[in-house]
């Protein structure tokens, strides 16, 4: 019995040692800008007219990059780093403090959220993967690595989309309807993200309502409905409002920031960036919010191979200048493609709320949050400060209602 007493705690002290590890400084490094790099993606992204929502993981990309550093060599490394904003790291600091981050953030147990991902290398079929690379990417950033035949096209799409539907069991069902430049490596980031509510909302409180996507489009959406105490900011002077919404284990957040009114985002995305998120969050106060969130599933993907050149890594996805030899040995491959696909699903499953609140005066005179048209959204670690995931949401899926006099 003493015995069973000694191994109880002792395994108690291993798990709460394990949350209270502290990164190491170059994972703190990479956490931090790659919370840097979310804003500069998201902005060069939104640039295009016909994107509508959009969905990336910053911390996810940060370690795609890393796969890019691992194969590459000289100046088509080096701009990486430059990316990163991680000039100054040493190439092994730089992978074990990705490799630390991502693991660190996609923890399910300590988080108790869903988050699946799974990464992939797609190599021509003439290409022979170094051992080395293969070993050291899968060790770092656990990627899986494949030979395939991108001229035939059909075979190739099919063959993508029927891993990325396996692994997320089914949740991302495509990643992509066409390869283009089909002779270089490809990264495959698939991934399906959960949030788990601190505090679930009550499934019989959910009912059909309007999103309106524009002011003569709307379409039917389920909502989700609860009232509780949540951080709040009414930013009048800019006419949004931000939610701060706690998952898990409160080790995460989910941030929703949103106009006043249905607008283009064009405007809210012009004030979007990290040091205003921080204002806005340092001015919360925690208050009666009644929230009404839409119930969606979203599957979205990017191919980030011109945007990420945007952001200076020009090298690695120029046939002519990459030197990506550190994956086969050869000068023989360039980055062609880097798509990067999520399922994001919002449920009313969490963690049960405390009833006895509804008994008190808290909750009287709530603010509204009802988010019934575009919003914008990031998904905060509050242990590390990086951003799990930043995106926007302005057309969910759902069927056109008819306009009713």
């Amino acid at each position: 019995m003493w015995m069973t007493h000694v191994v109880a705690l002792c395994l108690l002290a291993q798990v709460a040692s394990a949350e209270n590890k502290k990164l190491s400084s170059h994972a703190t490094t990479l956490a931090d800008n790659s919370a840097n790099l979310a804003f500069s993606l998201y902005h060069n992204m939104a640039k295009e007219k016909d994107t509508e929502n959009i969905l990336i993981s910053p911390v996810v990309v940060a370690s795609s990059l890393g796969i890019v550093a691992l194969g590459g060599k000289a100046s088509t490394a080096s701009q990486v780093k430059t990316v990163l904003s991680a000039d100054k790291l040493k190439d092994e600091h730089l992978h074990a403090g990705l490799s630390e981050l991502l693991s660190e953030v996609s923890d399910a147990k300590t988080r108790n959220t869903t988050w699946k991902i799974n990464n992939r290398l797609y190599g021509p079929s003439s290409v022979s993967f170094v051992d080395d690379f293969v070993k050291n990417s899968k060790k770092h950033y656990n990627y899986d690595h494949s030979k395939i035949n991108f001229r035939d096209k059909r075979s190739a799409v099919n063959s993508i989309n029927e891993w990325a539907a396996k692994s997320t069991d089914g949740k991302l069902p495509e990643v992509t309807k066409d390869v283009q430049n089909p002779d270089g490596a490809m990264i495959v980031n698939a991934m399906f993200f959960k949030p788990h509510w601190d505090e679930k909302f009550h499934e019989k409180m959910v009912d059909n309502r309007g999103f309106l996507v524009t002011r003569s489009f709307t379409i039917g959406v389920p909502m989700m409905h609860r009232t509780g105490l949540y951080d709040f900011y009414d930013d009048t002077q800019n006419s949004i409002f931000v939610l701060n919404m706690p998952l898990g284990q409160k080790q995460a957040s989910m941030i929703l920031i949103m106009p006043y009114h249905l607008e283009p985002l064009d405007r809210l995305e012009k004030l979007l960036t990290r040091k205003q998120v921080d204002t806005w969050l340092s001015k919360m106060e925690n208050k009666a919010v009644a929230i009404s969130l839409p119930k969606i599933s979203l599957e979205v993907s990017h191919n980030l191979q011109k945007h990420l050149a945007g952001l200076g890594l020009t090298e690695a996805v120029d046939k002519a200048k990459a030197d990506l030899s550190n994956i086969s040995g050869k000068k023989d491959l360039y980055l062609s493609n880097v798509f990067h696909a999520s399922a994001l699903e919002l449920d009313v499953e969490g963690n049960p709320f405390d009833a006895s609140i509804f008994s008190s005066d808290k909750l009287r005179n709530p603010k509204l949050f009802y988010v019934d048209h575009p919003f914008f959204f990031l998904v905060k670690d509050n242990k590390t400060n990086s951003i799990l995931y930043i995106g926007r949401v302005v057309r969910p899926k759902g069927d056109k209602m008819r306009d009713e006099l």
